[in-house]
């Protein structure tokens, strides 16, 4: 009798091991399968340049059908463009900014990109400070990215965007650099309707944050240019409001940093225009 019972408990603990053992198996198998889902999740979903797309595409769509605009889409868009900034800045000693806007033109969301880009440049002074001008495309928004560093390190300070200043007309800029010594630059906006109307605004980046120095009207028939004597702008200063294409009086200012202002160093009127520059 009890050679029964002692060959039916080693029976019962073999069927039970071996029931414990499939059951680990099936474990162990749906473990794996959850971990392989969740590593090809992460990279179908975790792709910044996809999501980076998308997010420039909506933003420009949203703009151009008159939707609401928010802080969120655009704030996370930009985020995306801090980590890659962030990520070139800080790979050495010497950043390479032609590397870095390689990289970001592979961003964009549209082909041909009409009015979409990305750029880092070096503004002026000691130790360098970066910016990044962006441009989500036709109709969308765009801001300024500015870096500074401590201890070699690289991350945002500052920004220029319509949610940080109302004022500000996020409409194709352009950057333009206006001195070696110190971290001034110019924001040309808007010139891309037929009477290149624009605005035209100076920056200095006082290592905490973007002060603006001076900002013009929107100005028709507008050009600008900047060397070494100053920042050069012309534009219509008496439209003809019957006829916008014709101008009564053009006329040129020169500006110039001085110090730590920014002044109207010259004026002088031109003779009239009958058309828009091309």
């Amino acid at each position: 009798m009890n050679s029964i019972f002692f060959r039916f408990g080693i029976a019962r603990r073999w069927r039970r091991q071996r029931s414990i053992g499939r059951t680990g198996t099936v474990g162990i198998s749906l473990l794996a399968f959850v971990l392989v889902a969740v590593v090809v999740r992460g990279q179908t979903k975790g792709d910044p340049t996809t999501e980076f797309k998308r997010l420039a595409a909506e933003l420009s769509t949203a703009r151009l059908d008159g939707a609401a605009e928010s802080e969120g889409p655009q704030e996370k868009a930009l985020s995306i463009l801090d980590e890659l900034a962030s990520s070139a800045l800080n790979g050495s000693a010497s950043p390479d900014l032609g590397a870095a806007n390689q990289r970001m033109a592979g961003l964009i969301s549209r082909t041909p990109p009409v009015g979409e880009n990305y750029r880092l440049v070096r503004l002026g002074g000691s130790p360098a400070t970066y910016a990044l001008v962006v441009n989500f495309g036709l109709g969308g928004p765009a801001a300024v990215r500015i870096y500074s560093g401590s201890g070699g390190r690289y991350a945002l300070a500052a920004r220029i965007d319509h949610f940080v200043d109302k004022n500000f007309f996020d409409s194709d800029i352009e950057l333009v650099l206006m001195s070696a010594a110190e971290p001034v630059f110019v924001l040309v906006a808007g010139r891309t309707d037929d009477l290149a109307t624009g605005m035209f605004n100076a920056w200095r980046f006082d290592g905490h944050r973007a002060a603006l120095l001076w900002s013009s009207d929107l100005l028709q028939q507008s050009s600008y240019e900047a060397d070494g004597e100053g920042f050069h702008l012309t534009y219509c200063s008496e439209p003809d409001e019957d006829h916008p294409a014709q101008c009564h009086k053009m006329t040129r200012d020169t500006y110039r940093l001085l110090g730590i202002e920014w002044k109207r160093v010259e004026t002088r009127d031109l003779a009239p225009s009958k058309s828009a520059p091309k």
